[in-house]
């Protein structure tokens, strides 16, 4: 079988410049990263035969997990700058010793090497991926393997189960549970590696164990509770993708064949780079090229190269279009690439800065039948921006850039910024004028920042690459490379990164045409290449017409009014939890027998284990002894000093994460914390909220209580909260249209009751407290594809016994399993399953040769159409009661959105009408074989109506 040996490069990179001494060139060069980065890779060609070959590095910029969780990795301290300039010469090293280099902008190295095993195991070939990073322990099969040459440690299925106590196919869900302190990936508090582990050993996934969260114990169960909302996101994080578009810099497999070393480039950087060892020992150790080395790569293969490098596309010499000439009044100089850059179309983009380019502009989009219109301002924060410039276009490869605000010195002169608003505030604002845009609910706040609402939004190109691939990254970089086949220009490349990036006002009004005129242009293209297939299949048409488009101007709404504060009371909070540290930090001084810092790993350890002599429960990567949440809470049970410890802790993230972030958090304009709520993050079509973060609020504590009793209404209002019953089981009953849960639902019955008494044999009214426990485990059980091995070790009772209760539950609700039976069928044909209202849940893994991830995807597949559809149900909600609230002209307002409840702020004299309504609309939005039902709370703040 052939090899594909992957270098996780890094990974290694910090490995290699902290394993030598600070090595230096006689004029002061550092050079020991180099020196071990190179001895690593040498001896991975003598130890490891192959007949494909790669380097993988990540590049610098965001992906899309920025996206997703913007404090992705955002407590890595910056790279020593005697590294930084290490990186360059890594690579030329790695280059000329045959290993192709692969380090691709808005893809992490981890995804990189995930699509390449992927592709490698499609090919029959096996992959041997040599790392430190534990995440990529997920991707080990029978044909993926991790080695360590650090460690001498070697991971295949049976290694991962040793080192971690799961299979491969769990660690996406141990990480999940864990989290990842290296990239700012929280997990579930107090959750470490052998909770993690022993979870997943009892339920068998992160779903079940989610099921089951009710009815996990202790300190732990309530964090897992509290963390279920932050675990979807968590998830996606630590995922590896394995399906990234890198066709651009691997056209085709063969580009990664082994190639042989190139001696005389070697002896060239050995001699610059002064490794004398390396040049004596070059004739004998690089001259028996192994067999797999003998083919030579076919000139002009595209592999990536580091930023700056000759060959560096993204720094190619770029030409002016002659399509754009300066002739032309208030025209930019488009420019294009020179060869080897990715093909553009000739385009032309125009710099607006006369009164009559304005009105010839106007008079196109106001004769337009669609307009795409983009903005470029001075912040991603959505109630501070402020514009800088507009820019327009309405046919193929033409835009337009309206400078605003540039304020470098020499700016040209631009047109007044009122004024030129004042001219088109009234096409901005007219419905029947239609718009186009990428993420247009930001845009939309742009302009209201400045008095102008943006009406007559038709089209999203976020939103429809949503609907179509849900599973995929939608900036718009990544959609043009993938439907139009167009590498765009990034930010960084026009504003620069870290401490030399500027402003966009600060920005060349012709660098900026080039960049925001493209925004345009592209994102016009990109409506044309989406939307037609979308119009084409009217069950998607239905979720992005009906559902997406009109669901983000209410949530536009919804960040516009933001959710009233009581700042004093989180502060006031916040004081006595500090008070409270401050009792358990002197205990703990009182038990070390001395002052010590309790948020010091290394000082808790070295009291501990060194002075205290506390058993070592384990150990860190390092060897050294850990102290982390699972290692205090074992010793937590025979001493004092460790118990403290815990409780500490746990004040001080409840402290900092809610009690001093929300008061920061308020915005100083209108006193209330105005959320993002992401569109577009979850596959299942759920919201996500951000900065901050309204839907992980902890509510089973005291403590979590009474932050949620912060959320408050103003003199004269009240809080509202609506939320659906059980409805994902309602949607179960649905799908599977089973008689027995019909017909318990219709008769308004517990359904954990009704369930118990069908699958115990017993009257409704005979069903003990025990008997409906157990029946609850196995409804939601059932729905996140729990085992009789799961049931049976949730439930303390023997596996056969379990296999007997699911037997018997399918035996009363034998549509329960026809469902199931039908849908994983329906998922292995089309690759897919659907909400009931035709939102596509993609499942990659259902055909996978890899039995443990085909049988998640074929409980994913179960569960997905119940998610999406309460994601689809709590949208037509939203969009419902806000038609209602406007058609009314009421002065009640939702404010928050939080998993299955809407949340309002409510006049006193039209809480009433309000409490009678919204259910009523709530449980009207379809007509399921179930009834919808919704329950109404009202209160003085979030706590007292939830």
């Amino acid at each position: 079988m052939k090899t594909l040996l992957l270098v996780d490069g890094s990974s290694y990179l910090y490995r290699a410049f902290h394993a030598l001494p600070d090595l230096r060139t006689s004029t002061g060069e550092p050079t020991g990263a180099i020196r071990g980065f190179v001895s690593m890779l040498k001896l991975l060609r003598q130890q490891i035969p192959a007949d494909y070959l790669a380097c993988v590095f990540d590049a610098k910029g965001k992906t899309f997990r920025d996206d997703i969780y913007p404090q992705y990795k955002a407590n890595r301290p910056p790279m020593p700058d005697d590294l930084a300039r290490q990186l360059g010469p890594i690579r030329q090293a790695a280059r000329a010793l045959g290993w192709p280099v692969l380090e691709i902008e808005g893809i992490e190295a981890d995804d990189v090497i995930g699509t390449l095993a992927r592709e490698a195991a499609s090919r029959g070939v096996r992959t041997i991926i040599s790392t430190g990073d534990k995440d990529l322990a997920q991707l080990v099969d029978e044909h993926v393997t991790l080695v360590n040459t650090m460690s001498n440690e070697k991971l295949d299925v049976s290694g991962v189960v040793a080192k971690f106590g799961v299979e491969p196919e769990q660690i996406v869900d141990y990480l999940t549970l864990v989290g990842d302190a290296v990239d700012n990936v929280p997990g579930v508090d107090k959750v470490g590696p052998k909770t993690a582990a022993k979870w997943l050993q009892q339920y068998g996934s992160l779903d079940a164990i989610v099921a089951h969260a009710d009815e996990i114990g202790g300190v732990v169960g309530e964090n897992l509770r509290r963390a279920l909302n932050w675990l979807p996101t968590a998830k996606a994080l630590v995922t590896i993708k394995t399906d990234s578009d890198i066709a651009a810099h691997v056209p085709h497999f063969d580009t990664l064949q082994a190639q042989p070393p190139d001696k005389n480039k070697l002896r060239e950087l050995f001699a610059r780079w002064e490794f004398k060892s390396f040049l004596k020992e070059l004739g004998e150790a690089l001259s028996d090229d192994s067999p797999s080395n003998g083919q030579k790569r076919a000139a002009g293969d595209a592999v990536a190269r580091e930023p700056g490098s000759d060959a560096d596309p993204s720094t190619a010499p770029l030409v002016a279009d002659a399509d754009a000439s300066d002739a032309e009044q208030g025209g930019a100089n488009r420019l294009r690439p020179a060869a080897g850059e990715r093909a553009k179309p000739p385009v032309h983009y125009e710099t607006v800065l006369t009164d009559a380019q304005l009105d010839n502009w106007l008079a196109k989009i106001n004769g337009a039948e669609l307009t795409c219109i983009d903005t470029e301002t001075t912040s991603l924060d959505p109630m501070a921006a402020r514009l800088v410039g507009i820019s327009l276009a309405v046919e193929p490869h033409r835009a337009c850039y309206i400078p605003l605000a540039h304020r470098y010195a020499g700016a040209p002169a631009q047109l007044p910024f009122d004024a030129t608003l004042a001219k088109l505030k009234p096409w901005l604002e007219s419905a029947h004028r239609r718009k186009v845009g990428q993420h247009l609910k930001y845009d939309a706040h742009v302009f209201a920042n400045h008095g102008i609402r943006l009406e007559g939004i038709a089209h999203d190109t976020l939103l429809q690459s949503y609907v179509l691939e849900p599973h995929r990254s939608h900036d718009m970089d990544s959609l043009a490379e993938r439907h139009l086949g167009r590498t765009t220009m990034t930010y960084e490349q026009v504003c620069g990164k870290g401490a030399n990036r500027i402003g966009f006002d600060e920005v060349s009004i012709e660098r900026a045409t080039e960049y925001a005129a493209e925004d345009a242009e592209v994102t016009l293209a990109l409506h044309d290449a989406l939307w037609p297939r979308i119009a084409d299949d009217a069950r998607l048409r239905y979720v992005y017409e009906a559902i997406e488009i009109p669901v983000s101007r209410v949530l536009f709404e919804m960040e516009r009014t933001g959710v009233l504060v009581d700042r004093d009371k989180l502060l006031a909070q916040s004081r006595e939890l500090a008070a409270r540290m401050a009792e358990l930090e002197a205990r703990a001084h009182e038990l070390a027998g001395h002052p010590f810092n309790l948020g010091s790993p290394k000082q808790i350890g070295e009291l501990l284990f060194g002075k205290l002599g506390l058993p070592v429960v384990k150990k860190t990567a390092s060897g050294a002894p850990s102290t982390d949440e699972e290692v205090l809470e074992k010793l937590a049970l025979d001493y004092p000093l460790p118990k403290t410890l815990l409780e500490y802790r746990a004040l001080a993230k409840l402290k900092s994460t809610y009690c001093d972030k929300l008061p920061a958090s308020v915005d100083s304009r209108t006193g209330r914390v105005h959320t993002s709520y992401g569109q577009a993050v979850a596959v299942t079509g759920r919201l996500a909220s951000s900065e901050p973060n309204l839907q992980n609020i902890p509510i089973r504590t005291p403590e979590g209580r009474r932050i949620r009793e912060a959320f408050i209404a103003p003199p004269g209002s009240r809080i509202v909260s609506a939320d659906y019953s059980q409805i994902e089981l309602r949607i179960m009953a649905h799908l599977s249209g089973d008689e027995g849960l019909l017909a318990a639902f219709a008769a308004g019955e517990d359904i954990h009751r009704a369930t118990a008494a069908e699958v115990f044999g017993v009257p409704l009214g005979e069903v003990t407290s025990e008997q409906r426990r157990y029946a609850k485990v196995i409804n939601f059980g059932l729905i996140y594809g729990m085992s009789a091995f799961g049931l049976a070790s949730n439930l303390g009772i023997d596996k056969d016994a379990a296999r007997n209760y699911i037997d018997r539950y399918f035996t009363r609700y034998p549509g329960v399993a026809r469902y199931m039976e039908t849908t994983r069928a329906l998922a292995k044909r089309q690759g897919y399953v659907e909400t009931v209202f035709g939102r596509r849940l993609w499942l990659p893994e259902i055909n996978s040769p890899n039995g443990p991830r085909r049988a998640a995807a074929e409980r994913a597949a179960i569960n997905a159409p119940m998610q999406g559809t309460a994601a689809d149900l709590i949208k037509l909600a939203m969009i419902a009661v806000a038609d209602w609230l406007r058609r009314e002209r009421l002065a009640s307002k939702l404010v928050m959105q939080v998993h299955d409840e809407l949340v309002f702020e409510v006049p006193d004299a039209e809480v009433e009408l309000v409490k009678a309504k919204v259910p009523e609309l709530m449980s009207g939005v379809a007509e399921l074989k179930v009834k919808l039902i919704a329950e109404v709370g009202v209160g003085a703040n979030w706590d007292e109506a939830h």
